[in-house]
């Protein structure tokens, strides 16, 4: 099978792993990065830009996974001044909101080129797994083209509809994750006030009806009190936020962005999303 050219932009604590996998199973690669030195460990197998257009001009399919709007958009704006990217693919895995990116996705059509969005579900360690869940949003037969390599990237696929339907399915499990995790720090510290060891409680908890991938990964945080970010506390309120601009306007979410809010604002922001319980531990 003849592979196209692959390239690769933003290279943080998802993209880097990610990029990885694709490299790992021998597809010809080009990566781009703003901060030049974590494109280093791929100068061995794969092609280092220092110009994301430079990138761009040279590969058939680019992926981009990058932090916030404000990103993407000085990535795009670049992009939409190039003469020709007819025929290209564009999928963005970022989490940015819907509007942009039915914004982008007209614009690149506009240039006869092709886009799609296709953020993940699942943080650091599947990322290096290659374990992701992928909620991709475009047309079927872009999505089978770029299929060999999504599923280097993920365990599954998921085509959930036309753009734009990546980002809302995405937002959609990230609101169920944030009920989650302040559930859980909430159920923790309810049983620790009533002299339950944390960690009695946290095996009760994974061993039940209720338990989870999502609270059995934050059990040894919990446990150990420490909190390195696999999903920082301040991208969960970045997509709370986002899900309150497309239309999510119900009581849980209102408490939700509240707590989130204020334990950013306690400084808990780059932290992983369940140090959210040193913030309710302030406030108990």
């Amino acid at each position: 099978m003849h592979h196209k050219n692959i390239g690769w932009i933003g290279l943080g604590n998802m993209g880097f792993p990610m990029a990885k996998n694709l490299e790992n199973a021998g597809f010809p690669l080009s990566v781009f990065n703003r901060t030049p030195s974590k494109s280093e460990p791929f100068t061995d197998l794969s092609e280092v830009y220092i110009s994301a257009i430079e990138l761009v001009k040279n590969c058939d399919i680019i992926f981009t996974m990058v932090s916030n709007d404000a990103a993407i958009i000085d990535l795009y704006e670049d992009i939409f001044h190039l003469e020709d990217i007819s025929g290209k693919i564009f999928i963005d895995m970022s989490t940015i909101s819907k509007d942009l990116t039915l914004t982008i996705a007209q614009k690149i059509q506009e240039k006869q080129a092709r886009f799609m969005d296709a953020p993940v579900a699942g943080s650091t360690v599947p990322a290096k797994e290659g374990t992701l869940i992928i909620m991709a949003g475009g047309e079927e037969k872009d999505l089978q083209e770029v299929l060999p390599y999504l599923n280097k990237l993920g365990k599954a696929v998921k085509h959930v509809g036309p753009v734009g339907s990546g980002i809302s399915a995405k937002l959609a499990i990230n609101y169920f994750l944030s009920i989650i995790y302040q559930g859980l720090a909430e159920t923790v510290l309810f049983a620790e006030k009533s002299g339950i060891k944390t960690e009695d409680m946290l095996e009760i908890i994974n061993e039940s009806a209720c338990g989870s991938g999502a609270t059995k990964v934050k059990t040894p945080l919990l446990l150990q009190q420490d909190y390195p970010p696999a999903f920082a506390l301040d991208f969960m309120l970045k997509d709370l936020n986002l899900a309150k601009k497309e239309g999510v306007n119900t009581p849980m979410n209102t408490v939700l962005l509240e707590t989130y809010q204020k334990a950013h604002d306690a400084g808990l922001g780059k932290q992983d999303v369940i140090s959210i319980i040193n913030y309710l531990k302030q406030i108990q």
